[in-house]
């Protein structure tokens, strides 16, 4: 696990001051590799690549960036979970050290610019091909390690933060369509950030420099193509199988593991099932608001520690924490995204990293198994249209109103949202209905300076159109539609946080859940089986409910891990959020009115996200662009 960076000049010409470039990208990273850094500078000054180390596998690795005897060099970040068996198929004997970082360059030579179709795991690289002058940057599948990028004039800037590329753009300025996506979704679309002229990497792509062009393609898609010849049991059976061998690959580490515990059923699955393979050593953690029950969830992550018979580490999250940690957690982001979860879990990962220095979690269940109420309360409405169009048994996706009625007691908490959702819209198209049902800004109204926003007609509706209506998804299953939509939209988002807030503690974070032999077949489950009477994550919960104490199996509460935000804003953090807001370079905005976020502030409901969207929006400004002096500095004060 590392930080990685790095600059290519497109004309191939010498860059001027590359070696203070490359060490600034390290030292605003330094936090990603504790253990030890290095830069590699081509003899003619071309291209150069910044490194940060945190060792995790093969602990005497060098921290510089590696090269081979063709004079190519890798600068990476991640881990390839397959690299042992990688090793013997490219010939052990050729290699001089253990590390997962050597099978890159291996088979970057014998399989060229398809090695990244044999790689299991996650990873961002990028490699300098000294034969074809060439630079190869390549993404995960999903989106676990971030890569993201910049070209000033014909200079190509990368690294794995984007707060390490602001020192070398013209200006810090928000991206306008990103902002607008951003108020939509809380994340942005189609490799956008909320930084004008920075963009990422999308998962499962890669980036080329070649001849002063730059080129990215796509390696690998995940295709919706329904198996109907197979049982329930069958593919009960598969996940079981997948899902086990995922979470033994992903145990692979030269030092002790352990995993976050949110009680709910993807992060308890994977702790059950490596507990059960893990040494004594093997330990769990929790975090809570002891404030009510609402808002802890400590109980369900007891009863797995004590099924798995693991120690659980507990932390009790204050308003203090809150005061004294939010703006660590937005500097650590980059730019806000998501929801408030990236609090509580960056105090879980500072409690992890006292004890570990790799944990294992849970992201992805959701969006591979169809695990949010959202799905419900979309196919709750499918189903009372069809029960008056007569249309129940169309398709392969129906799920009948007589069947989804038992399981509407999932819904008790979410009457806010499902009135705002009925709001206005009723059984109109899928797509649209979905859009509504996800769409944050509808709750926006003058807070926000929507003319200065549209200034060039940017609609995020029709960027989520090219999103949710795709090819590689079958149209007649509703539910694989929208879990696509998150698949591709809202899990990488989720895996920003799931980054940042581990690294900023020195922590390695692993997904077993996005392994993509498990996603595949995923993707293959009908979605009367996956989706079953509108259990959500139905055949999951079949599969697993074996490795699992029956309170956690049998649960139909999940909350996911809400902050008691709007209550610490009328009492702890009242004082806090009014000297945020109240600022006088909040006041003056370009794209937010502060005074209208002043005056709604007691009207937010108890579980509403709108001010901590806004919160975070102005915090990241704040951070970022009231300090832009400080990142063009930065140059400067490091040593050539």
């Amino acid at each position: 696990m590392c930080g990685i960076g790095g600059t290519v000049s497109l004309s191939l010409q010498s860059l001027p001051f590359i070696n203070r470039h490359l060490k600034a990208i390290n030292q605003i990273q330094q936090h990603r590799g504790p253990d030890g850094c290095g830069v590699w500078v081509h003899p003619q000054q071309q291209v150069g690549f910044a490194h940060r180390r945190l060792s995790i596998i093969d602990l005497d690795s060098g921290s510089q960036p590696m090269r081979d005897h063709f004079n190519n060099w890798v600068t990476y970040n991640g881990e390839i979970y397959n690299y042992l068996e990688l090793r013997s198929e490219l010939g052990s004997d050729n290699f001089a050290t253990h590390s997962d970082t050597e099978v890159i360059l291996h088979a970057y030579r014998k399989w060229g610019k398809d090695c990244v179709k044999h790689f299991r795991g996650m990873f961002a690289f990028a490699l300098w091909d000294e034969a074809n002058q060439e630079l190869f940057c390549a993404r995960d599948r999903f989106g676990i390690k971030p890569f993201y990028y910049t070209q000033v004039r014909d200079v190509l800037y990368f690294a794995s933060e984007v707060k390490a590329l602001l020192p070398f753009v013209s200006e810090i300025s928000t991206n306008p369509n990103g902002f607008q996506d951003y108020l939509t979704f809380q994340f942005c679309l189609a490799g956008k950030t909320l930084f004008k002229d920075i963009y990422e990497l999308l998962p499962g792509h890669t980036l080329t420099v070649r001849n002063g062009r730059l080129q990215v393609e796509r390696y690998w898609e995940v295709y919706y193509e329904l198996d109907f010849d197979h049982t329930a049991k069958y593919f009960e059976e598969k996940i079981q199988s997948l899902l086990q061998e995922s979470v033994e690959l992903h145990l692979r580490s030269d030092v002790p593991l352990g995993a976050y515990l949110s009680g709910g059923l993807d992060s308890s699955i994977v702790a059950s099932l490596a507990s059960q393979v893990s040494n004594s050593s093997f330990e769990g953690f929790t975090g809570k608001f002891a404030i009510g029950a609402d808002y802890d969830e400590s109980y369900y992550a007891r009863e797995v520690a004590k099924f798995g018979n693991f120690n659980l580490h507990e932390i009790d999250i204050t308003a203090q924490d809150f005061l004294d940690n939010i703006r660590k957690v937005i500097y650590h982001l980059d730019y806000p995204v998501a929801g408030p979860g990236s609090f509580p879990q960056y105090m879980v990962s500072q409690l992890a990293s006292q004890h570990r220095k790799v944990v294992l979690g849970g992201q992805g269940g959701d969006e591979i198994f169809g695990g949010y109420a959202r799905y419900l309360i979309a196919y709750f409405e499918q189903c009372i249209k069809g029960a008056i169009d007569g249309t129940m048994n169309s398709g392969n996706f129906i799920v009948t109103y007589e069947s989804i009625i038992p399981n509407l007691q999932t819904l008790k908490s979410y009457k806010p949202l499902l009135q705002e959702f009925w709001r206005e819209g009723l059984f109109e198209d899928l797509d649209r209905r979905y859009y509504r049902l996800i769409n944050r800004a509808s709750t926006l109204q003058d807070e926000i300076r929507w003319d200065a926003i549209n200034s060039d007609h940017y609609d995020s509706f029709e960027t989520f159109l090219d999103i949710f209506r795709v090819k590689n998804v079958q149209q007649e299953s509703y539910l694989d539609s929208m879990t696509h939509f998150d698949f591709k939209t809202l899990l990488p988002a989720l895996l920003h946080v799931e980054d940042r807030v581990s690294m900023a503690h020195g922590l390695e974070s692993r997904v077993p859940f996005l392994d993509h032999p498990l996603i595949e077949l995923a993707a293959t489950i009908p979605s009367n089986i996956k989706f079953k009477d509108g259990t959500m994550k139905h055949v999951l919960r079949n599969a697993m409910q074996k490795y699992l104490p029956k309170a956690v199996s049998e649960r139909k509460d999940k909350m996911g891990f809400p902050v008691p935000l709007n209550s610490w804003i009328q009492n702890e953090a009242k004082e806090f959020i009014y000297d945020v807001f109240s600022s006088q370079s909040a006041l003056n905005r370009e794209l937010v009115n502060s005074q209208v976020i002043l005056d709604k502030l007691k009207q937010e409901p108890k579980f509403g996200r709108k001010i901590w969207g806004l919160l975070c929006l102005e915090l990241w400004q704040q951070e970022f662009h009231d300090r832009a002096g400080y990142y063009r500095e930065v140059l400067n004060l490091v040593e050539e």
